[in-house]
C-alpha cells in the first residue's frame, strides 16, 4: 500500500513523513518537485504477542510506503509535474496546518483549515481536469474515424467526470459502477483516491484532540465519501518517535493521549482503504499480511505466493486470541479452536492461517 503526502509549504509534511517512516531528520527542507519515499511498519500488537509464544527466527510486520512530494507552489505547471509520483498511490494524506509559529508564518497569512483544504483540492481537480480533457479530445478523434461501443462508453464516463471536476467536485465523491471503476483505473485520477486530512495541531491542543473536528467546524468534511480526518500533534509526535516504548507511553500519558498519532493515522488508512491483516505463525516466522476486507481464503493465499493460491486445497484457521491462550496450534486443535475452511471462506481480521496446498 502506498500513500502520498501532500499540502502547502511549511505545514509539517516532511516532519510527518519522518515520523511515519522513522527517517532520520537531515535538517534540510523538502525540495518542491522532489519526491521522498520511505517505508512505515504497521503497528500490530497481535504479531508481537504471538512472537513471544512462538519465538520465531523472524518477525515481519505489514508495511505502508509513503511518498512526500514537498509543498505545492503557486506555479500550476510545477505542481502538475510534482504530483506525477502520486498517481501510483492508493490514498493521499493532506497535511493541514493548525499550529501557530511566528517564526514560520503561514503562506496564507492566517490559519484556516477549510481555505487550505479547498486550495489544495483545487490543484488536484485542475490536474485531473487537464488529463480528462486531453483524453476526451483523443477519444472524440478516434470515434470520428470509427464508431466503437467501448469508446462511446468511455467518452460518456469521461464527460461525466469532467462535469464534476468543473463543478469543483472531487471524483472520490461520485459513485461509479464496477465496470466504470475498472475503466477509470488506468487514468489514475488524483481526486479519485481516498483522502486523509491530517490536522497538524499545536502542543496545547493535545488534551482535546478528540474535539478538534468540532472545534474547527470540519464535521461535514469528515462525512464526505472516501474521506477521513485525523488530528495530529506534529511536534509531540516527533519527540515520541525518538523515545523507547516505555518513555513514549509516559509522555503520551502526560499529554492525555491514548495512543500515538502515528498509530491513529495508519489505522485510519486501513479503515479508509478497507484493509485487514491475517497472520501466519510458526518457528521460522510470525508475519502480518495485508489484504482487502471481504477477500476469500484462496485469494488471501495469493498475498503469500501465487502458487499457493493456484494450488489451494484447504486452510486451517484459528482466531489469534485463541491461539495465544492455547500456546500452540496443537493445543488449539485439542480445544477444537482450529477450523478447516475451504476456498470461499471470508478471511477475518486477526485470523491466523495455515494454508494447505498442492504443487
Amino acid at each position: 500500500m502506498q500513500t502520498g503526502i501532500i499540502g502547502l509549504p511549511q505545514v509539517g509534511k516532511t516532519s510527518l513523513f519522518r515520523i511515519l517512516t522513522r527517517a532520520a531528520a537531515t535538517g534540510g527542507r523538502s525540495v518542491p518537485g522532489q519526491a521522498h519515499v520511505g517505508i512505515a511498519r504497521v503497528p500490530d500488537a497481535r504479531v508481537a504477542k504471538l512472537s513471544e509464544v512462538f519465538k520465531p527466527k523472524k518477525i515481519t510486520y505489514a508495511t505502508i510506503e509513503y511518498v512526500d512530494i514537498g509543498g505545492l507552489q503557486k506555479d500550476r505547471e510545477k505542481n502538475s509535474a510534482s504530483l506525477v509520483p502520486l498517481r501510483e498511490a492508493d490514498a493521499l494524506a493532506h497535511v493541514v496546518r493548525l499550529f501557530e509559529n511566528p517564526a514560520v508564518p503561514h503562506e496564507g497569512g492566517s490559519l484556516d483549515a477549510l481555505r487550505d483544504i479547498v486550495n489544495v483540492d483545487l490543484e488536484l481537480i485542475l490536474t485531473d481536469l487537464e488529463q480528462c480533457a486531453k483524453r476526451i479530445e483523443r477519444v472524440e478523434k478516434d470515434l470520428k474515424k470509427k464508431k466503437e461501443t467501448i469508446l462511446e462508453t468511455e467518452l460518456q464516463l469521461l464527460i461525466r467526470c469532467r462535469l464534476a471536476l468543473e463543478a469543483e467536485t472531487p471524483l472520490r465523491e461520485l459513485e461509479f459502477k464496477p465496470e466504470e471503476m475498472k475503466m477509470l483505473t488506468g487514468f489514475m485520477f488524483l481526486t479519485r483516491k481516498p483522502m486523509i486530512y491530517v490536522l497538524n495541531l499545536g502542543d496545547e491542543e493535545a488534551s482535546e484532540i478528540d474535539r478538534v473536528v468540532e472545534k474547527y467546524h470540519l464535521e461535514k468534511l469528515a462525512l464526505k465519501p472516501q474521506t477521513a480526518v485525523v488530528p495530529f500533534c506534529g511536534k509531540i509526535e516527533a519527540e515520541l518517535a525518538e523515545l523507547d516504548d516505555a518513555e513514549a507511553a509516559e509522555m503520551m500519558k502526560a499529554y492525555g493521549l491514548a495512543e500515538s498519532g502515528r498509530d491513529r493515522l495508519i489505522q485510519a488508512s486501513y479503515r479508509l482503504l478497507g484493509l485487514i491483516s491475517f497472520l501466519t505463525c510458526g518457528e521460522p516466522e510470525c508475519r502480518a499480511w495485508t489484504i482487502e476486507r471481504g477477500m476469500s481464503a484462496q485469494k488471501a493465499a495469493g498475498a503469500i505466493h501465487s502458487d499457493i493460491e493456484k494450488n489451494f486445497i484447504k486452510a486451517d484457521v484459528v482466531k489469534w486470541e485463541d491461539l495465544l491462550k492455547a500456546g500452540s496450534f496443537a493445543a488449539a486443535r485439542e480445544k477444537a479452536q482450529v477450523r478447516l475452511e475451504g476456498k470461499e471462506y471470508i478471511v477475518q481480521d486477526g485470523d491466523v492461517i495455515l494454508f494447505r496446498h498442492g504443487g
